[in-house]
């Protein structure tokens, strides 16, 4: 497989994962010119933007540990961009969740916040 196809097939089994608890699908995907976010869910009144990281190796750290602080302000700001484009999103909360993918999958949710 490439790094590609391991890629869609780890966000797939997020977004399997997360829609066993009762989160919704609203968009697979988004992109703009400031960056991607993987999975946007609903989560009762919350908005969750989830960042999927795959590592096949954790030799150099697990998939949770490779988001930097400069992938989180890159997330939160394609996030605003989304809202932008989505006035009726604004009307909900927002998370930033993070789906691990190693030997197994961890879910954290509220990984990173605004501040």
């Amino acid at each position: 497989m490439t790094t590609q196809q391991l890629g869609n097939a780890a966000e797939q089994l997020a977004f399997e994962y997360l829609i066993e608890p009762g989160l919704s699908l609203i968009e697979k995907n988004f992109c703009c010119k400031l960056g991607e976010i993987d999975i946007i869910m609903q989560d009762g009144n919350t908005l969750v933007f989830v960042e999927v990281r795959l590592r096949n190796n954790v030799l150099y750290g697990t998939g949770a540990e490779t988001v930097t602080h400069s992938k989180m302000r890159k997330i939160i700001k394609t996030a605003q961009v989304y809202l932008l484009k989505h006035p009726l999103a604004e009307n909900l909360g927002c998370r930033f969740d993070v789906i691990s993918m190693n030997e197994k999958l961890t879910w954290i949710k509220n990984a990173f916040t605004l501040d």
